[in-house]
């Protein structure tokens, strides 16, 4: 997945995907609480993604499992969208990631991060420098 797209929660609670994710995305995704340092977000798995994580999970020790990352699935919500692509998410993942009404949907490879659209752009403005730029392409080996 990758790409940037606005979204916004209606009335409802319930968060529209744009037309180019939903292909990617599938019928029946999963949504749970992520984060970047600091900052908090949702992170998006497809079904096969999050079938993927469970596995790992499900073959960590019992100590391993007594950590944060059980977080990941108690908080997870397993969506299923209408015929307009709306899918409803939990008020505890909208209240963990800040986010109010309007929405940046963002593709990560193999997921999607959804944040609130102010604390994004505040994560970008601080993220878009020339030395991170250069970091992050040095990590993936470019």
């Amino acid at each position: 997945m990758i790409g940037k797209y606005s979204a916004k929660v209606d009335d409802k609670g319930r968060l529209f995907v744009p037309a180019k994710l939903r292909q990617e995305l599938g019928e029946v995704f999963y949504v749970t609480v992520g984060f970047h340092g600091s900052r908090r977000c949702l992170t998006a798995y497809t079904k096969e993604g999050w079938d993927n994580l469970s596995e790992k999970y499900n073959a960590m020790s019992l100590a391993q499992k007594s950590g944060p990352i059980g977080f990941i699935f108690s908080n997870a919500v397993e969506c299923i969208p209408d015929k307009q692509f709306r899918f409803l998410l939990s008020g505890y993942l909208y209240q963990y990631a800040g986010i109010e009404r309007d929405v940046i949907i963002v593709g990560q490879a193999g997921q999607a991060e959804i944040w609130d659209a102010a604390a994004y752009t505040a994560f970008e403005q601080d993220m878009l420098t020339p030395e991170n730029l250069l970091a992050s392409l040095e990590a993936i080996g470019l």
